[in-house]
């Protein structure tokens, strides 16, 4: 595999690429789409109600949460007061209906979408900046075994997307869940990008069944850059999806979970995640979510 190099962060950028965003270790916060809220006011309300004041943003991309400020959004975000980590990037097409679906549209994973979802990325990048952040988490799509004949032009891909990202003084976190974890080892260290780490949902290795969430923490440790703290069961039948589950009633494991990413020397924020159920039932299940973790950090 031939290196590939990342472009380095231009004179002058205010941050970069590898500093961590400013807030306390192991914060706790809230995934925007997961209150389905509409607008930063009712983000902002809900954030309140629950007793926290940090988010992970969607960027505003209409197939992922769009919000009634339209472009407006990154100033009402920015004035709010909310502390927000980073911004989560969704591709219009991505289809999960289906563990197949979404290998056939997720992310880069289709040779037919790879340059319009790139330029989708610059969008988002562009977004990002605007609200003030420098970090970017998306599906990257199912990635390659390593025997693959497709694995090349897939990594070349990745490997524009940090480009496009370093220029702009942006890392992107590649979410987890749709290969191994070792997959995924490899193909950051093939990739050599010091911009390109990984968003870790220990729900998503569950979903899609692959791996153990806690092996795989142990193993991408010195590069998980945020987390989505999210709960699940296997699937019972292979092919198909596992079930979300609260936070505490899959098979996650919460309270070792949280004891892993201390081990592993991660000081990132702790971003619960809900995607199943109306809006009220996923603000009870992510207010239970955040007092179980309240509880985990202060043992």
């Amino acid at each position: 595999m031939r290196p590939r190099s990342i472009v380095p962060e231009p004179e002058g950028a205010a941050v970069s690429p590898s500093s961590q965003p400013a807030f306390s270790p192991l914060a706790l916060g809230v995934c925007s789409w997961s209150l389905q809220v509409q607008s930063i006011a009712e983000l902002k309300k809900l954030l309140g109600d629950l007793g926290v004041n940090l988010a992970q943003v969607a960027c505003g991309d209409p197939h992922h949460a769009n919000w009634d400020e339209g472009d407006a959004m990154p100033e009402a975000a920015k004035a709010s007061g909310i502390v927000m980590t980073g911004a989560m990037l969704g591709f219009p097409g991505e289809d999960y209906t289906t563990p197949q679906t979404i290998k056939e549209t997720g992310g880069f994973g289709n040779p037919s979408d790879r340059q319009a979802r790139l330029e989708r990325l610059r969008w988002a990048l562009d977004r990002t900046r605007e609200l003030g952040l420098t970090d970017l988490m998306l599906h990257a799509g199912f990635l390659p075994e390593v025997d693959d004949p497709g694995r090349s032009a897939m990594l070349d891909t990745l490997s524009q997307a940090g480009q496009l990202a370093a220029e702009k003084g942006v890392t992107l976190a590649f979410e987890t869940g749709q290969e191994t974890a070792l997959l995924l080892r490899r193909t950051l260290d093939d990739l050599k990008a010091p911009n390109i780490k990984v968003n870790f949902d220990p729900a998503n290795m569950l979903l899609y069944d692959m791996g153990d969430p806690i092996q795989a923490v142990e193993i991408l440790g010195p590069d998980i850059r945020s987390v989505h703290v999210k709960d699940a069961r296997r699937p019972k039948v292979h092919g198909q999806w596992g079930e979300e589950v609260p936070l505490g009633q899959g098979e996650v494991d919460i309270r070792r979970f949280v004891k892993t990413l201390k081990a592993v020397g991660y000081t990132g924020p702790l971003v619960v995640e809900r995607e199943v159920g109306d809006q009220s039932g996923r603000i009870r299940d992510v207010a239970q979510g955040l007092a179980l973790l309240r509880e985990c950090l202060a043992d």
